[in-house]
């Protein structure tokens, strides 16, 4: 049974704020206190999963047994890393043949910045509260997507003191997080999906030292741009193959009636 609007476009935000506090605060200390009886990986881990138990709640009270096709978690993970491995191959070949190997980059690193940031900022900031905003409230695409957008472009402006640099790093992220809401969306809410794709985008960022920061230079983005181009390109003509309807159109930008 689903809960009535109301109650989701409450307790999400609601629940999103006290995460992100959480996290703000008490994620380094909770990190560090881990350590103490685990090792670097496992307590990140667990660190991660900890401060995002006000989303785990909030999900499952609203949704009970159904939590998991809320979140999208339900569906396809082969399908989803195939998508993603797809669509984020401009980026591993680009990258290849442009910049040097990183050498220096150890399991630890891929584990931390790759796969744990991929998969949570995923599960938080798009099936949890986007997802749960526009698919069981009367929210339209864009007000749905735009604070958790400014939460998570912010939330990277500490990759540099610049402020021409943290200007392009808060409007590419912005973007990022716009574009990630919109291919969880036409693909049918899938978190595999979208989780994949950015740990991937991460790893071949990491991999061949694409560059320092979220923004990087102009070859890591020619490539970044080839990526999201090629995943635009393959939603549209798969949408159009099998006759699907868009799911983000003029009716449902700003509220769905």
């Amino acid at each position: 049974m689903k809960p009535s609007s109301k109650f989701v476009i409450w307790f999400v935000p609601l629940a999103f704020a006290i995460y992100i506090l959480i996290n703000k605060f008490y994620f380094a200390e909770l990190y560090h206190f881990l350590m103490n009886y685990t090792e670097a990986v496992l307590a990140y881990f667990m660190a991660y999963l900890l401060v995002g138990l006000p989303l785990f709640v909030t999900v499952i009270i609203l949704f009970g047994r159904q939590s998991f096709e809320a979140l999208g978690m339900s569906r396809s993970l082969l399908k989803g890393f195939g998508l993603a491995l797809l669509f984020t191959l401009p980026m591993f070949i680009g990258y290849a043949v442009v910049f040097d190997f990183n050498q220096n980059l150890d399991w630890r690193q891929i584990m931390l910045g790759a796969v744990f940031a991929g998969f949570f900022e995923e599960m938080y900031f798009r099936a949890f509260f986007f997802g749960l905003l526009f698919r069981y409230t009367r929210l339209g695409f864009i007000p749905s997507v735009l604070l958790g957008a400014i939460i998570f472009g912010s939330l990277h402006l500490y990759q540099s003191n610049d402020i021409g640099v943290m200007t392009g790093i808060f409007i590419t992220t912005i973007l990022g997080a716009g574009f990630f809401a919109w291919l969880y969306t036409e693909w049918k809410f899938n978190f595999w999906f979208i989780a994949w794709l950015h740990t991937m985008m991460n790893l071949s960022w990491m991999l061949f030292e694409a560059g320092d920061n979220a923004l990087g230079g102009i070859w890591s983005n020619v490539f970044r741009v080839m990526a999201i181009a090629l995943a635009i390109f393959i939603t549209i003509r798969y949408k159009s193959m099998h006759g699907s309807k868009w799911v983000i159109n003029r009716n449902t930008l700003i509220s769905k009636t």
